[in-house]
């Protein structure tokens, strides 16, 4: 059985003090990775785009945390960093390849298409289908409060944006994603 992670305040604790700062931050990491991991997967969808992605932001993680002021709580902090990251990598992707997003959105569809378990008839491949729909905005909401089940006060935090756009984002999303699985 896994052992119990520490609080926040403790693994920031240690990762403060310099005889235990790897300590500190391999906790977090075991604490978080497995969240910030699926909540970037949605986001770019490809496995191995999404362990980049991770890694990237881990190297932000241990390269901030010693600036990190508390003033909100960690998990709402490292959820920015993997949005942002998971941001730029998209933005990188659509210039390296100089193609519009909508591009990169149908290709992340396509991704999905040529999954080995693929099968359109089931509805979390329609799902999945639905949200690469969708701006990516709106993605970034459905996920973090389908998903993540994350409050939109936390949300809000975390993407630096009212409750109320959220509310709006959420329910445009949701509607957005009924009538694509209702008319696929």
């Amino acid at each position: 059985m896994a052992a119990p992670h520490l609080d926040d305040k403790q693994l920031l604790f240690q990762f403060k003090d310099p005889s235990t700062k790897e300590k500190g931050y391999t906790g977090i990491i075991k604490k978080y990775q497995e969240k910030l991991y699926w909540h970037i997967r949605r986001m770019v969808v490809e496995h191995e785009d999404a362990n980049d992605v991770l890694q990237n932001m881990f190297i932000k993680v241990w390269n901030g945390l010693e600036n990190f002021r508390e003033d909100s709580q960690l998990y709402t902090w490292l959820y920015r960093i993997a949005t942002n990251e998971s941001l730029t990598f998209l933005e990188q992707r659509k210039k390296r390849t100089a193609i519009s997003l909508s591009d990169v959105e149908n290709g992340l569809s396509n991704q999905l298409k040529a999954d080995k378990n693929f099968d359109p008839n089931k509805i979390e491949w329609k799902l999945q289908l639905a949200m690469q729909q969708l701006p990516e905005k709106q993605r970034i909401v459905f996920n973090l409060r389908y998903y993540d089940e994350m409050p939109y006060e936390e949300m809000s935090r975390v993407l630096e944006t009212s409750e109320g756009a959220l509310k709006a984002s959420y329910h445009h999303a949701v509607k957005k994603i009924e009538d694509f699985i209702l008319n696929h």
